[in-house]
């Protein structure tokens, strides 16, 4: 059996997170619905974009609009299986 790359595992997730985040500013309507519903400010994207929780926190505000996740899956060329596993890698901080 293979051993786990676990920091592989969270350097993937945190890049895969940090493209979907780029992804969900990209539209101005999805972008206020991220801060309104997390609770996320400009502030805290420009300063913390890279923290486990506030990717965690874009993740999860995808996964809650399966239509987004869908669409940010297939615009980043990934499975939403991938955005579901990169969210639950970057909780396990």
């Amino acid at each position: 059996m293979l051993a786990r790359d676990t920091n592989q595992d969270r350097t993937d997730a945190v890049s895969l997170a940090l493209r979907a985040l780029a992804w969900t500013l990209g539209d101005s309507v999805r972008a206020e619905r991220l801060l309104s519903l997390t609770g996320l400010t400009p502030d805290d994207l420009r300063t913390r974009a890279e923290a486990p929780v506030v990717l965690s926190a874009v993740l999860s505000f995808l996964e809650s609009h399966e239509p987004d996740l869908i669409a940010c899956a297939d615009a980043l060329a990934v499975r939403p299986a991938a955005l579901v596993a990169a969210r639950a890698e970057l909780e396990r901080a």
